[in-house]
């Protein structure tokens, strides 16, 4: 990751208060947890393109996983 555990925390919660001040993030990640932890929209890229853009609070990591697989919605 590249980062300890302590600095993860405080980008985060930054992350967390800039979000709650209305400030726009693009956060791009491969860690699901994360993603889903900080995330109001989840856009989804597979081979360069976006097939996705789902609601963080309604999105299950089965979903995103499969759309990170490049299975689409409505497939």
């Amino acid at each position: 990751r590249g980062l300890d555990v302590g600095s993860i925390e405080y980008i985060h919660s930054r992350l967390l208060e800039k979000r709650a001040d209305g400030v726009a993030i693009l956060l791009v990640s491969t860690e699901l947890d994360e993603i889903m932890e900080l995330s109001d929209r989840i856009a989804v890229m597979y081979a360069g393109e976006i097939i996705a853009v789902v609601d963080a609070e309604g999105a299950t990591k089965e979903q995103i996983g499969l759309l990170m697989a490049g299975v689409k919605e409505a497939e």
